[in-house]
């Protein structure tokens, strides 16, 4: 299977991107290319090999998860800007009217 430009620019009106005839040729090749690739995957003999989904075994590398102490709530809103009744008081962004 061959990629052609119209192919292309029909992938690129549905993907909403403006491309100049040299990125159409450009685009062109290298899908082309990379459809060769797959095809070389295709006529590979697979027969006896397992499926994965990485090429070697992988091995979960974050610490264990040990309860620790957090910060104090006092400590945590030492450098507030604004703290009120031991929570963070931030301006309101969302439905404010004008002049409010």
């Amino acid at each position: 299977m061959s990629i052609s430009e119209a192919d292309v620019r029909h992938v690129a009106i549905l993907a909403r991107l403006a491309l100049s005839d040299e990125q159409v040729s450009r685009l062109k090749e290298e899908m082309n290319s990379i459809l060769g690739h797959m095809d070389q995957m295709q006529s590979l003999d697979l027969e006896g090999v397992e499926p994965t989904s990485h090429s070697i075994p992988l091995r979960n590398a974050t610490r264990p998860d040990v309860v620790k102490p957090g910060l104090s709530r006092d400590l945590a809103l030492m450098n507030a800007p604004q703290a009120e009744n031991g929570a963070f008081v931030i301006p309101r962004i969302v439905g404010v009217e004008e002049g409010a």
